[in-house]
């Protein structure tokens, strides 16, 4: 009852010998065993016999494979070929099942019977290592155990790991060692940011008068952290901006982000700097963002540090939050699914989410009203990116497609400078808070979707994806704190970057993927013909919100319900749209006096006929996908695995078979989902 009976009767000597056998019954060597590298990508350490555990089985299933360490992923390569992977599951062209890139890496502790201990990166470990367990930043965990490999195996991966997963200088990662030939495409429909002509695009979409594009930031003169080309009140001068620079914090004053037709403006800011006590500089600043407004009225300015959460207390909230969407073992997610929803509050990670929505909605209802508004906060590069980028996503239908969305991001998160290489832990710095804004943003995203599915081109499968790419670390976009930095890295003579936008899905996914990014009730609903501006009217309160089960639950196992949840209601969606089309299709033909097989699709549905294309779709269905579908990996044991009866967690941490009776009043997170 308490699962304190070892056996190793699975266990044979022969089944971490030199010899396995492939699923069609012949012999392959482990040494063959070798993981797929990309160009550029070299193998650091390597062992054999390594368990792999499967996440939160509660018989301590098992695989038997080799643990590969490489300048750019952990990979795990099981000796027998698991064949069960079904087109179901999303496919990475970067990182195949059983792989993570380095930069997800958030923490190794060393579990033994006893305890974990955290293991520090850059330090190299000199004690015996039995097993290891792995913490990534999208939630994902994965335990290995050396308890069949040679003595030094699991000192060996620490130490690569250590070593190459928490890298002390940006050109130590893996993006400037990849040589693979890139599928970079022109990216004429995506705005990003980089030349003036981008800026006087989006000033002359929005209509909004009184700004101006400066050139002032051409050499990063005037601040390090701004773009080279951004958009000013138009009665200041440059001399004028120079001098106020000094006042602000990260040296940040007045930039404009977005604007009506009547003239209201979205302006960001930076505080003033800590020894500064006279605000004159802001309020002249003030003044000229007041000048451009069409009625000269005073800008209504948010002060976003006195509602909204520092780098740090997300960063703690978001610990928080992992600790429950992902237990190290299933005895501790029984024990924390009991009062679910109290922990859940108690991490405060919807509150944020919450109180971002509020604000934003405030914003955007003064704009509404022809105010302009001035969003300030600290160096003006963390939740007034989150609030400012959530304003235009109410107000602006165009930044709802696909395209303007990913323009949206470029504006404000790439070319305004948010901090992606600190924020997102790319480089060990102690002095340097990490923390997952962009993660906030896409979850406040995700409930304006949740509320208002068909106003969005984009699924959240899209949004989970772009979450799981911020990790990859071969993407310029994330990759750097500034537009600057990004230039220097380029024109670097020892070692330049070549630049790779995440925007070219292609590169990591296939069509069959990218399909799946498309809302079929997008191109269903009727466009809005008044140019008067229509706020999206989002509930922001805590009893309006949901836990954003595919991005945070999709690791644990027990809660994925197969056949069932949102998915097939997606895919019923996607049908039912195929035939709408079609329908309409022909209508238009008989209109013409045209025969419906000889005309083509509309251009505005070819895409999204490829999405629902009903072949596609059965094929998908065929295995029965669960509700995390497309991030579904198949926990099952296939031939070859083992099933062990304990493990190198110990007997303390085996659920005691009196407590696991199935009372489904109990089980919160599972009612939940």
């Amino acid at each position: 009852m308490t699962h304190s009976f070892k056996s190793y009767i699975d266990i044979k000597e022969d089944h971490f010998g030199a010899e396995e056998l492939d699923p069609n019954g012949t012999k392959k060597n482990v040494e063959q065993c070798q993981p797929r590298l990309l160009e550029g990508e070299a193998v650091t350490a390597a062992e054999d016999n390594v368990l792999q555990f499967v996440s939160l089985s509660e018989r301590k299933h098992g695989r038997s494979g080799t643990l590969f360490v490489t300048n750019f992923k952990l990979s795990f390569v099981p000796c027998v070929s698991t064949a069960k992977e079904g087109p179901e599951c999303q496919k990475s062209r970067l990182l195949g099942e059983f792989d993570v890139s380095l930069c997800n890496i958030d923490c190794v502790y060393h579990i033994t019977r006893e305890k974990k201990r955290k293991l520090i990166g850059g330090q190299n470990v000199s004690s015996k290592i039995k097993g290891l367990l792995i913490v990534c930043k999208n939630m994902r965990t994965l335990t290995y155990s050396f308890k069949f490999s040679s003595v030094n195996s699991g000192k060996n991966i620490a130490n690569a790991l250590l070593h190459y997963a928490f890298p002390r200088r940006h050109h130590l990662l893996f993006a400037y060692d990849y040589r693979e030939p890139n599928l970079r495409k022109s990216h004429s429909d995506i705005l990003l940011f980089q030349e003036q002509s981008d800026w006087m695009r989006e000033l002359k979409n929005s209509n909004c008068a009184g700004w101006r594009i400066t050139s002032s930031n051409t050499l990063y003169n005037l601040s390090a952290n701004l773009p080279s080309f951004f958009v000013v009140p138009e009665s200041a001068l440059d001399w004028q901006l120079e001098t106020a620079s000094r006042h602000f914090r990260d040296s940040r004053p007045p930039v404009w982000c977005w604007g009506t037709t009547e003239g209201a403006a979205l302006v960001r800011m930076a505080d003033m700097l800590p020894g500064i006590n006279d605000r004159v500089q802001e309020n002249i600043m003030l003044e000229q963002v007041r000048k451009a407004h069409p009625k000269k009225r005073q800008p209504q300015i948010f002060d976003l540090q006195k509602s909204l959460p520092t780098p740090r207390d997300l960063q703690i909230s978001f610990g928080k939050l992992r600790d429950i969407c992902s237990p190290e073992s299933a005895s501790r997610f029984w024990n924390q699914d009991q009062d679910f929803f109290g922990r859940m509050d108690s991490t405060r990670w919807l509150h944020y989410v919450s109180g971002c929505l509020a604000i934003a909605q405030q914003a955007a209802n003064a704009l509404a009203s022809g105010e302009t508004i001035v969003l300030q906060e600290g160096e003006g590069r963390d939740v007034s990116t989150i609030v400012s980028s959530l304003v235009q996503l109410m107000c602006n239908p165009s930044c709802r497609s696909i395209l303007g969305f990913q323009s949206l991001i470029q504006k404000e998160w790439i070319a305004l400078g948010h901090p992606f290489c600190s924020r997102l832990g790319l480089i060990a710095e102690s002095d340097v808070d990490q923390s997952p804004m962009f993660l906030l943003f896409l979850d406040c995203v995700w409930q304006i979707l949740n509320q208002f599915p068909g106003k969005f081109e984009f699924t959240e499968t899209y949004l989970t994806t772009l979450w799981d790419s911020c990790h990859v670390g071969i993407f310029d976009t994330f990759l750097f704190n500034s537009e600057r930095d990004r230039a220097y890295s380029v024109t670097d003579a020892h070692n330049p970057l070549h630049l790779r936008s995440v925007w070219d899905w292609e590169e990591q996914y296939g069509p069959e993927d990218i399909a799946l990014f498309r809302n079929p009730l997008y191109a269903l609903e009727a466009p809005a013909q008044s140019n008067k501006l229509h706020i999206l009217p989002v509930s922001c309160g805590l009893s309006a919100l949901e836990v954003w089960q595919q991005c945070y639950c999709r690791w644990v196992p027990m809660l994925e319900v197969r056949g069932g949840g949102r998915v097939q209601v997606n895919f019923q969606v996607r049908l039912l749209a195929d035939e709408i089309i079609e329908l309409k299709k022909k209508a238009d033909a008989w209109r013409r006096g045209l025969s419906p097989d000889r005309v083509a699709p509309f251009n505005f549905s070819e895409e999204l006929l490829f999405a629902c294309d009903s072949a596609v779709l059965r094929d998908r269905l065929r295995n029965n996908p669960g509700s995390f579908f497309p991030f579904m990996h198949h926990s099952a044991v296939s031939a070859g695995e083992v099933l062990l009866s304990t493990s190198i967690l110990g007997d303390e941490d085996e659920m005691d078979e009196r407590d696991c009776g199935l009372n489904e009043s109990t089980y919160s997170l599972s009612t939940a989902v």
